[in-house]
Parts: structure tokens; C-alpha cells; sequence
């Protein structure tokens, strides 16, 4: 395992995150705390010390698992969890981005957690209600009383994130050290601005999903069972032919699907650490076999091109010869870019 900086700090993180959402039965498909176990071991033993959590992961019972596999060792951990989503259906208060969820959230995720401080709080998602200045001012709050050391943000539009640590920079405010989005082979539409934007304020990006909910494994190309329904968009003519490709790239170089799903994410341009789960040691063990793998630049690029998205205005037009010719009379190719 080798470490990342996240975002424009000096935390030092792996490579790879372990993902917790399994952690847990009390959603019915998840891991019992035995196995859970096992596979927090698999991953610490590998030098992963990066642990993504959240709130609403099986009830809770996530965060309490994950209190009691670093509670022997609870500094050499990354712990990250998130606030937003309800602990409490059918209170008004107990969700949401407000400041009176986001303390109550902390706080008992603490308590689950069984630690007096979180080293990343993710904002789960964006709730269109609450103002960018109360999150910012909250979180920076959490910081100076040493609940938070650091803080993320996932599911949410570029536009709010910018407007955010735009905000908390002129404040004097903390800002978000890390992005949290889907992302895959399947899903590459934060490239239209998410990852840019992230790229541009020095942030770290966390993709969940990464295997597409198994799909880039190429299970559902043999006909076996599984979570993801064909009525999903992760069953669609597209999802096949890249699911091929991967396989095909597996076979190539000798590895698994899964393995080469992973490692293309790990191998872009921009700071990417996957979130990789499990709900047994056997998958988590073939997920962190990406860690072996590297991606030949030919296979990335055909990776790349089968799973391409239109990137859609602006950024298509402005890339049009005939644009960029009126933009800079011809003389872009003479102009150096920063580097």
C-alpha cells in the first residue's frame, strides 16, 4: 500500500479506502461483525489505514463495528464518516445540512464510533435548503473544537462546492480537502465539472462505486444473479460493451475485471482514491489485488475511449477548432499552458 495527501493537507492516506456500507446485517446483505472484522484486518495488515463510514450505514451498526476494529489502535487510522442523512424518520431536525443536524449527527456518530475525534467529515449530500455560509461556518466550528480534523464533501453540484471553499477561504474558514462522488468506467459525467472544479481547488477524489455495483466485474455478461436489476442503467447496451472491454483487458494482462475497474480509476490524471468494499474477505481480498496491477497505456486508452462521454456545453464548443481559432487568432499552439 502506498499513501496519498489528501487534498492540499499533510494527512497522509492510502491508496485505497475501505468502504464500511456492508459492515453490518441490518440491511440484510451486508457482513456480520466476525467477517467485518476479518476484513478490516486484511485491509490494516496491507497498510490500509483510510476507513470510510457514514451515519446511515446499516443503522449504525457500521460506525460501531468500525469503533471496535480501531479502538486497540485508534491513531494509526483515518476515519471518515459522514452527516445529512436521517437518523430519525419523521423528525424535521434530524436530517439535513443545518447546524443543529450536523452537531447532533457528530455527536452521536462519536459516541457509535466510540472516539473523541473524526479525522474527515463528509457532508453526505447537498439539501438545496440549507446556506453554504451555516455548513461552512458549522464544520469550521467542529474543527476548532477538535471533534473534525478535516473536511469533505460528497453528492453535490460543482457550482455549491466552489461557491463553498470560495466562501471559507475569504473567511479564513476550513475548506473541503475532498470530493465524494460516483465514478467509474460507467459513470463519467463528474468529468464534465466535478473533477475539474476538484482538480482546481486541490481536492482529493474519493469515487464509491467503482465497480459499478459489481456490473465491471462482467457477472452480469455470464448471467449471474445479483443486486443490480435490468431495469438499471448499469444494464444497458453501453454497460455490456464496456463491461467486455474489461474483461477482455483482464484477460490480457492476466488479472480480474474487478482489478482492472479499480486500477483505471487509480491511474487517471487526477488525485483518485477508490472506495473499495465488501460483504466477505474473499472479494475485498481480489479488490486490493489492484494494488499489483498496472494499466498499459494502450489498454488505458481503450478503456477510455469505449466508456467516453459527450462532455456537453460549454466544454465541447469551446474545444471546437473553430472556436478556439476565434478565441486566440490562431495562436494557442504558441501559448505555454501552466503546468
Amino acid at each position: 500500500m502506498k499513501y496519498r495527501l489528501f487534498g492540499k493537507s499533510g494527512l497522509r492516506v492510502s491508496e485505497i479506502a475501505l468502504g464500511t456500507m456492508t459492515f453490518g446485517t441490518d440491511w440484510g446483505w451486508g457482513a456480520d461483525e466476525k467477517e467485518c472484522r476479518a476484513m478490516f484486518d486484511l485491509f490494516a495488515d496491507m497498510g490500509g489505514n483510510f476507513i470510510d463510514t457514514a451515519n446511515r450505514y446499516t443503522e449504525g451498526s457500521s460506525e460501531q463495528i468500525v469503533g471496535a476494529c480501531i479502538k486497540s489502535d485508534r491513531d494509526r487510522f483515518v476515519v471518515a464518516t459522514k452527516y445529512t442523512l436521517y437518523d430519525r424518520k419523521g423528525d424535521v431536525n434530524f436530517s439535513g445540512n443545518h447546524r443543529k443536524n450536523m452537531m447532533r449527527s457528530v455527536n452521536q456518530s462519536l459516541k457509535r464510533l466510540g472516539t473523541d475525534y473524526i479525522d474527515i467529515l463528509w457532508l453526505h449530500a447537498w439539501d438545496y435548503l440549507t446556506p453554504v455560509e451555516e455548513v461552512m461556518r458549522g464544520m469550521d466550528d467542529l474543527i476548532r473544537t477538535g471533534k473534525v480534523h478535516y473536511l469533505g464533501i460528497s453528492d453535490t453540484p460543482a457550482w455549491i462546492v466552489a461557491q463553498a471553499n470560495t466562501l471559507a477561504g475569504f473567511r479564513g474558514w476550513s475548506e473541503f480537502s475532498g470530493l465524494q462522488v460516483e465514478y467509474s468506467l460507467l459513470q463519467r459525467t463528474p468529468e464534465r465539472d466535478l473533477i475539474p472544479m476538484a482538480q482546481a481547488f486541490g481536492m482529493t477524489v474519493t469515487p464509491w462505486a467503482p465497480l459499478a455495483g459489481g456490473v465491471l466485474t462482467g457477472k452480469y455478461l455470464k448471467g449471474e444473479s445479483g443486486r443490480i436489476s435490468e431495469k438499471s442503467d448499469r444494464r444497458s447496451d453501453r454497460s455490456n460493451r464496456i463491461a467486455s472491454k474489461v474483461v477482455a483487458s483482464a484477460e490480457k494482462l492476466g488479472v480480474t475485471p474487478a482489478q482492472i475497474a479499480l486500477r483505471w480509476t487509480m491511474q487517471k490524471e487526477f488525485s483518485s482514491i477508490p472506495i473499495v468494499g465488501g460483504r466477505n474477505v474473499k472479494q475485498l481480498r481480489e479488490s486490493l489485488g489492484a494494488l499489483d496491477v498496472a494499466i498499459p497505456d494502450e489498454i488505458m486508452n481503450e478503456l477510455d475511449e469505449v466508456s467516453r462521454i459527450d462532455l456537453g456545453f460549454p466544454h465541447d464548443f469551446l474545444s471546437k477548432k473553430e472556436t478556439r481559432l476565434v478565441i486566440f487568432g490562431g495562436m494557442d499552439e504558441s501559448i505555454a499552458r501552466r503546468t
